[in-house]
């Protein structure tokens, strides 16, 4: 009888999640996989965002409409809904100017919404991650880096987001880069927080916004700042591997920040 020696094949997973993005944005799942242990997968569901063009193009400031259209039904629904019916161990909302938006009660209201087509798979977006990162690290004075589409209105509705829970934000805005996707570097999104951000002293900086590139840097500027660096990407991913019950995936995980050493409050809940 003979025996075949298979090659890995990507069937066997420790976890598996799903990721919802904007149509033509594919930050979200690049850093996902750059962070990604070699058995843990991503698999991604797009939406139309009407503030995008093909090749990922925007306006140098979004307008807030095509924001909030982008959780309104049916089109996420039908995302999240198709998502669900894979495999999956959990569901990652990549998009955080919705919940600026609509704010902390409109939050929990589409999470409600949405666990209508979830099947019972837990759910999570990127400001709910980033709320259980920052208390996860014990953080109470927090800075927000936000993406240079972000006009000041929507920067300052992130700021009372993470206000009505609970955080002193002690500096916000958006960053003084160029407003594309393909021109922001590591280097010099570095040299922004260095140079911006750190002399307000916060416990934490949340670098805002899943097409922003940023996971490179936490922590390198962890390590010369001595302040917790968080991105929209890594703590979303943070909290997606929690909520899929692979606690002992994230803790494996290193040169992403110290949230990985790290437990969200109340467990996986």
């Amino acid at each position: 009888m003979s025996t075949i020696r298979a090659e890995k094949d990507g069937w066997e997973a420790r976890a598996r999640i799903g990721v919802v993005v904007p149509h033509a944005d594919v930050g979200p799942e690049s850093e996902f996989q750059a962070i990604a242990p070699e058995d843990v997968f991503v698999h991604g569901s797009r939406v139309h965002f009407g503030a995008m063009r093909a090749g990922g193009e925007m306006d140098p400031k979004i307008p807030h409409d095509p924001v909030r259209a982008f959780v309104e039904p049916p089109h996420i629904d039908n995302a999240v809904e198709l998502l669900a019916a894979s495999p999956l161990d959990v569901i990652a909302l990549g998009f955080t100017s919705s919940a600026y938006v609509l704010g902390a009660g409109g939050e929990k209201e589409l999470f409600d919404r949405l666990a209508q087509y979830t099947r019972g798979m837990p759910l999570t977006g990127t400001t709910a991650a980033a709320v259980a990162g920052v208390t996860a690290l014990g953080a109470r004075r927090i800075a927000l880096v936000n993406p240079p589409w972000f006009d000041d209105r929507l920067s300052g509705l992130g700021a009372d987001y993470f206000t009505e829970q609970g955080f002193e934000v002690v500096h916000h805005g958006p960053c003084g880069l160029p407003s594309n996707q393909k021109l922001i570097t590591p280097e010099a999104l570095s040299e922004w927080i260095r140079s911006t951000v750190a002399g307000h002293r916060p416990d934490a900086v949340l670098v805002a916004g899943n097409g922003i590139r940023a996971v490179g840097v936490i922590n390198a500027l962890e390590q010369e700042l001595d302040f917790a660096v968080l991105t929209a990407n890594q703590v979303l991913f943070w909290h997606a591997l929690h909520l899929a019950g692979a606690a002992g995936a994230a803790r494996g995980i290193t040169g992403y920040g110290r949230l990985f050493g790290t437990e969200p409050p109340g467990g996986a809940a």
